[in-house]
């Protein structure tokens, strides 16, 4: 059965164009337990979900993380914060920018953690007036540790905590800082360093030492930051690793569990044969060399296909790799499929995830751009379908105009 067909006899109507992210929320969920054996239960284990959950969707991905046990919610902003509210996300959010102070009398923010991060916030909260507040706001005091990006200078984190827990609206819910380079000892160690001071003056002017939180992927699966009382995991929970991460021996085997849970998949809008020296796409700047079957595939750089990517990306159709060809439009790129007989609208191709024996990672797609696997996923345009699945059967379905709940359907 084709998957336009299965999508309809599961309730969610058929795809608006032949392109899609398939999202495995059983990968997701197995990808927390896996961090979750590591940690132990002691730590919690805080899923970053902003940047619409680097790419895979805010609502599914933070529902599954929920589900899947985690304790907390890492987001952006507040308007992130405000979504997952909204969709009855009953977690702990914490947002990791500044806000606008004054926001936090909207209704939404009620239950919202919030970041303090500058040295003038410590002053703009203490004469902060909150309406009506219950319970109290939570703040994390984020720690300038090497970083340069954000936070209070380790000297100036007792003040704030002392800010925060004297007042009876707010009080001091944690402190934290990020890792600037954890593929580095020595810069790792440096910036721990720092923040085991701040977490010592607090103690020795007297005050309780909020819950710490330090390490994201990278320092995490380095073995370089603690736990402390709790980790902040993005990239590893969608089953991504940072490039040429230094992994000791003894984690290996929870990278291996790791499994990638986004795959993007399209139909061919249409297969033509093209005779020798013809120009295919913008520019003309691929000419082809004998007569060739050229597929138009239907994404583009406004789906979050970079034009970076052509020369010497590749799709994979009936389990084969294919050169994509020309230049990369908005809505379009064209693969040669000249080698494989028989290519047809009905095939499906795969630009990133598994066909057959083969596999096109992000990985793969970022070396080929000279980037990050994380602008890779979260470059993935809104207006690109998300397709839920929990191993073979179907989820829901997310496209521009909102978000459908399948019936139980199987995909193979």
């Amino acid at each position: 059965m084709r998957f336009h067909q299965r999508l309809f006899e599961a309730g969610l109507g058929r795809l608006p164009r032949p392109v899609w992210l398939e999202i495995d929320l059983e990968a997701l969920t197995e990808n927390v337990a896996a961090f979750r054996e590591v940690l132990g239960a002691a730590p919690e284990l805080s899923a970053v979900v902003k940047a619409d959950a680097y790419g895979h969707g805010l609502i599914d991905v933070a529902r599954a993380f929920e589900k899947a046990g985690v304790n907390r919610l890492c987001v952006a902003s507040l308007d992130e914060a405000f979504a997952l509210r909204a969709a009855g996300l009953r977690l702990a959010i914490l947002v990791l920018f500044p806000v606008p102070l004054g926001a936090l009398n909207f209704p939404e923010a009620t239950d919202v953690e919030i970041t303090l991060s500058t040295t003038s916030a410590i002053s703009s909260i203490q004469n902060l007036v909150i309406r009506d507040r219950e319970p109290p706001l939570a703040v994390h005091v984020e720690v300038e540790t090497g970083l340069g990006r954000g936070g209070v200078k380790p000297e100036l984190v007792p003040r704030a905590v002392a800010t925060l827990d004297a007042r009876r609206d707010t009080y001091a819910a944690g402190i934290w800082t990020h890792i600037a380079t954890p593929e580095s000892a020595e810069a790792t160690a440096r910036q721990i360093a720092e923040f085991d001071r701040a977490a010592a003056l607090v103690r020795e002017a007297g005050l309780r030492v909020p819950p710490r939180h330090v390490a994201a992927t990278g320092g995490l699966l380095t073995g370089r930051a603690p736990a402390y009382e709790g980790v902040r995991i993005g990239l590893g929970l969608y089953g991504l690793l940072p490039l040429d991460l230094p992994i000791p021996d003894t984690l290996l085997p929870l990278v291996h569990r790791l499994r990638p849970a986004m795959q993007l998949k399209c139909q061919p809008l249409r297969v033509e044969k093209f005779p020798t020296g013809t120009p295919i796409g913008y520019g003309g700047t691929w000419v082809t060399a004998r007569e060739s079957a050229i597929a138009t595939l239907p994404v583009g750089y406004g789906d979050g296909w970079a034009r970076a990517y052509t020369p010497g990306a590749e799709a994979l159709v009936q389990g084969r790799r294919v050169p994509l060809v020309g230049t990369v439009a908005m809505d379009a790129v064209m693969a040669d499929v000249t080698d494989i007989d028989g290519v047809t609208t009905e095939d499906e191709f795969v630009l990133l995830g598994n066909q057959g024996a083969e596999s096109i990672t992000a990985a793969d797609l970022a070396r080929a751009r000279n980037t990050i696997p994380w602008e890779v996923v979260t470059s993935m345009s809104f207006r690109v379908p998300r397709v839920y699945h929990a191993a073979s059967v179907l989820m829901g379905l997310r496209t521009l105009t909102g978000e459908l709940a399948a019936r139980a359907e199987a995909v193979g």
